[in-house]
């Protein structure tokens, strides 16, 4: 009987196992890809998105005979996102550079870039990033590129974005000098050409500032140790070159280039030579984000206490226009992100009223505007906690309406007041990482520079915290400081 068993299960066993390997080798591959990648990388319809690497995993998915599928993934996080496990692949633009060696492994190359410096048409005032240096201009890129780390390298004053349109916007309105970006990027922004379909028509009146320079490499990332899929994806990858689809494809996004010809040979970047950084050095950078992230903080919070408490009296006291004035301003600034107004200050006065604001003082405003109604409804419950037998004994002794509320009830008010407050301070310096979208280096955008450019996420991730609550925590302590000392109970 139980050689029967045996032979049964032998049996079944033989049926099943090439079924189940060959569903194995079908299962689909995940890739990490920012679905806001940008032309010519990756862009349109997130369900039908357009590009030129769009098509090469297409055909990688032909060669594999395997599905790709893609995940969305914010570029930053394209790297991390593979290192957890949740895709099988990042591809996006990613440059094999020493740094990225170092959070993953890579394929082959699939594309070779040159950077391009970009200029205004009637800025005649350099020809070279070596003249930006000498004239301290400004050039943007953006953060954690190759480009960011060769102007980080020749101390070149820079501005770091977290896409490609910002630097192009700010360009145009003359907040930067200039703009340093891979060679795809300028050809679709800058080089006129009719018979490049989807180029980008916001940013007229800009060229192109000398040859390209400082060659890299595009590749595909794959979690480090998973030698079986890297090897996998390196042969297929080789059948697309050799095949020609891959020149079929770049020359499809007017890409190709003879330097392209140089792939059908595998090329490798060295790994040991990766950038390194001491702990003095990047604490001393995160400390300069730290002040930046106080600044806005005390900034924007003076700004909303300073128009918070009018606009709440105005609600509790004005005659009814004013009250509705007030009404409307809680009411709209409490319903928009504060992420909308930033863009609005930032992008959208100068086109409207012809208004620039630098960066710092967009996010100082936009934070006060915003902090504002959520500061005049704290003090609107304040104000109505205080009975209105005060109002009367303070009438009755002769007292004015508004020296009352100066001398009796707003003191009395605060001690309602200050919790709420202080806890609106210390979510202020939390809020304040989204300035990073108008190119603000506060101090979560610090930590993001420094573990793109030289990994550390961990360390460097525990420093940025510790100086986050060393910000944070005294507040809660000044708060019950003065709730004991003013008499809260």
């Amino acid at each position: 009987m139980s050689n029967s068993w045996l032979t049964l299960l032998l049996a079944v066993a033989c049926f099943i196992s090439p079924t189940a390997i060959q569903a194995q080798e079908k299962r689909p591959l995940v890739c990490g890809t920012d679905l806001e990648g940008g032309i010519p990388y990756l862009f349109g319809d997130k369900n039908d998105p357009a590009g030129f690497e769009v098509d090469l995993m297409d055909a990688l998915a032909r060669e594999l005979g395997r599905p790709i599928r893609r995940q969305h993934a914010a570029f930053d996080s394209l790297l991390p996102t593979l290192q957890r496990g949740d895709v099988d692949l990042a591809m996006n633009g990613l440059e094999i550079t020493p740094t990225n060696l170092k959070q993953a492994d890579f394929t082959r190359p699939y594309y070779i870039y040159r950077l391009q410096l970009i200029a205004r048409i009637d800025d005649e005032r350099f020809v070279s990033l070596n003249d930006c240096k000498e004239k301290k201009l400004t050039v943007g890129t953006l953060s954690g590129s190759s480009a960011a780390r060769l102007l980080e390298k020749e101390e070149i004053s820079r501005k770091l974005y977290d896409d490609q349109e910002g630097p192009f916007k700010d360009l145009v309105q003359k907040q930067i000098d200039a703009v340093l970006f891979d060679m795809p990027i300028a050809l679709y922004y800058v080089v006129p050409d009719n018979q490049i379909t989807h180029r980008k028509k916001d940013y007229p009146g800009l060229k192109l500032v000398g040859e390209p320079f400082a060659e890299g490499f595009y590749g595909i990332a794959v979690k480090k140790g998973n030698g079986a899929l890297t090897k996998e994806m390196d042969q297929a990858l080789g059948r697309v070159i050799r095949s020609g689809e891959l020149k079929r494809i770049l020359t499809k996004w007017h890409l190709w280039s003879p330097d392209q010809y140089r792939l059908y040979t595998p090329l490798r970047v060295d790994e040991n030579a990766a950038l390194s950084l001491g702990f003095a050095q990047y604490f001393l950078l995160l400390l300069q984000g730290a002040g930046v992230t106080i600044l806005i903080t005390f900034a924007g919070m003076a700004l909303a206490v300073s128009i918070g408490l009018p606009i709440a009296t105005s609600r509790l006291y004005g005659p009814w226009p004013l009250r509705w004035l007030a009404i409307g301003y809680v009411e709209f600034f409490r319903g928009i992100p504060v992420l909308l107004l930033l863009y609005f200050l930032y992008f959208g006065l100068p086109e409207l009223i012809d208004l620039k604001l630098n960066p710092l003082t967009a996010a100082i405003l936009g934070f006060g505007l915003n902090y504002a109604a959520y500061e005049a409804e704290i003090y609107r419950g304040g104000i109505q906690s205080i009975p209105v037998g005060q109002w009367e004994a303070s009438a009755s002794l002769g007292m004015s309406p508004l020296l009352t509320f100066r001398r009796i009830v707003f003191p009395q008010s605060i001690r309602v007041i200050l919790p709420p407050m202080t806890n609106d301070f210390i979510a202020l310096f939390k809020d304040t990482s989204v300035v990073s979208i108008i190119s603000v280096i506060e101090l979560s955008k610090q930590y993001q520079i420094l573990t793109k450019t030289y990994g550390g996420f961990l360390q460097i991730g525990l420093t940025t915290a510790a100086l986050y609550l060393v910000m944070s925590v005294p507040l809660g302590y000044l708060s019950r400081y003065l709730e004991r000392r003013w008499g809260a109970k």
